[in-house]
């Protein structure tokens, strides 16, 4: 089975698996617990967060379920938090849906929402960013590197243009981090990572904060700074740090990438989705006519996994609003399929790529 479909989810690396074991089997404790075990789990989960700290430049961090939580707690969090200086909020159209939705519960209270438009290639304008901030502007919202078509946005240019208003900058870094490089220097205040996305374990992420106070919105105990009340998963927490640890992105990405473009642009009506200048290890191509569900079926008995633009709308049956909001053409829109590699991705996938999309192309097009 080839699979390239890591930017929805990676295969978890032995090594982190053996870790989430190991500290399950030796480290169990509630580490808010004042025996000595839970004084044991504490030290780790504390070890874990420290590295997180250091890996990912931040101050703070505060262990979640994933990105979509700490999507939601950076949003809502820093929203509530200072709605007193403002209640205007900044984020584009292409985010993901646990930002959108985010967003969109917070107009419900009463906050006032800027959707930045895209280009044709899911690129926001920074001369209209910069025209949209008011003096209400309290916090932008955008993701790093879009999960369906791999657009890179300048976060550290974005970062250093807010930081002069005093206006609080949230990165969803899911498809980038352990992939891409950040600038220390041009740190946003808020950083949302996942650890499926980095050969890691579902059910694991992290908030980073800088510089920046948020309000809970989930209650309990009062773990995690009482930001994230529930017991911590001391496995998921030290598992997530050795992932991250661990990413060491392929050189060979971007010739994959500028090989295929070769490839596919062969083809009568094929479009390439991605920009040239985007993350190299995400490639999404339109065939005009089909459905990309057709073309994922073909290449799955193909033994080849790839996808239909992102996974969080593969199942619904109309165009995700990414490609909505970047005017691909009519007939292109529901022919997207999606390609990512992961560190796991060897030249043999693409070759075997490659052979198989000529057949499944061929016998769909009868050609």
């Amino acid at each position: 089975m080839i699979y390239l479909d890591n930017s929805a989810t990676t295969k978890p690396k032995k090594e982190v698996l053996d870790t989430f074991v190991k500290v399950n089997e030796q480290f169990y404790a509630n580490p808010a617990s004042l025996h000595e075990l839970g004084n044991q789990a504490e030290d780790l989960l504390e070890t874990a967060r420290s590295q997180l700290k250091e890996l990912l430049h931040m101050e703070k961090i505060i262990f979640t379920s994933g990105g979509t939580e700490a999507n939601n707690l950076a949003l809502i969090g820093t929203a509530r938090n200072y709605q007193h200086r403002g209640k205007h909020i900044i984020t584009s159209e292409t985010e993901h849906p646990s930002v959108l939705k985010s967003v969109a519960a917070l107009e419900s209270e009463g906050f006032e929402i800027t959707r930045l438009p895209v280009g044709n290639f899911g690129e926001i304008n920074i001369d209209k960013l910069k025209n949209s901030l008011r003096n209400d502007t309290i916090l932008v919202s955008l993701m790093h590197v879009n999960n369906e078509i791999g657009t890179v946005h300048p976060i550290a240019e974005i970062a250093h243009l807010l930081k002069k208003r005093r206006i609080f900058f949230h990165v969803d870094a899911v498809q980038s981090v352990g992939k891409l490089q950040f600038d220390p220097t041009a740190m946003p205040n808020l950083l949302s990572i996942s650890g499926h996305k980095i050969h890691g374990l579902k059910g694991s992420g992290v908030l980073a904060y800088t510089g920046v106070e948020l309000q809970a919105i989930q209650y309990g105990g009062g773990q995690e700074s009482a930001l994230r009340s529930g017991t911590v998963s001391v496995p998921n927490a030290v598992a997530l740090a050795k992932a991250l640890r661990l990413t060491e992105p392929n050189p060979l990405y971007n010739q994959w990438n500028q090989e295929l473009r070769q490839f596919f642009s062969e083809f009568a009506g094929i479009k390439i989705v991605s920009p040239e200048n985007g993350a190299s290890y995400i490639l999404s191509v339109a065939v005009k006519g089909l459905k990309g569900e057709i073309l994922v079926s073909g290449l799955q008995k193909e033994s080849v996994i790839v996808s239909t633009s992102s996974a969080c709308s593969s199942k619904n049956s109309q165009a995700s609003p990414v490609i909505r909001a970047i005017g691909l053409p009519r007939e292109f829109k529901d022919g997207v399929i999606r390609i990512s590699f992961g560190e796991l991705t060897t030249e043999q996938d693409i070759q075997a790529l490659k052979k198989a999309f000529q057949r499944v192309y061929r016998m769909i097009k009868g050609v």
